[in-house]
């Protein structure tokens, strides 16, 4: 269990390092998304830096459970608001991508008592 703990942290925090540097070069598809969900542009910035926190919390966790769980479960948090945030803007076609981040936080999350 343990190196499936590890692979899913891995790849979560890969996604999620990505999905922060997206935000942080303020990609044009990133910037109309935002606009067809209402997230005013000036949050753009703090969603990477959450996003890429979170990735550092997961991989820290490797070393350090606590902190890996915590991280797993603030991401869960975030992209749960995400999935909402998607529906309530009524964009269904695009639930999938903040829906597979939130598989992989909540795989992490369930995951990690393996790494204790």
């Amino acid at each position: 269990m343990f190196t499936a703990y590890v692979v899913v942290v891995v790849v979560a925090a890969a996604c999620n390092f990505a999905a922060a540097a997206v935000d942080f070069a303020r990609a044009k598809w990133v910037l109309a998304n935002m606009d067809k969900y209402g997230v005013p542009r000036s949050w753009i910035t703090s969603l990477g830096v959450a996003k890429a926190a979170g990735a550092v919390g997961l991989l820290a966790g490797l070393a350090v459970p606590a902190i890996g769980i915590a991280a797993a479960a603030g991401l869960v948090l975030y992209f749960a608001g995400a999935v909402f945030t998607v529906a309530r803007a009524r964009v269904h076609a695009d639930l999938p991508f903040p829906g597979i981040f939130l598989v992989l936080a909540a795989a992490c999350l369930a995951l990690a008592p393996a790494a204790v």
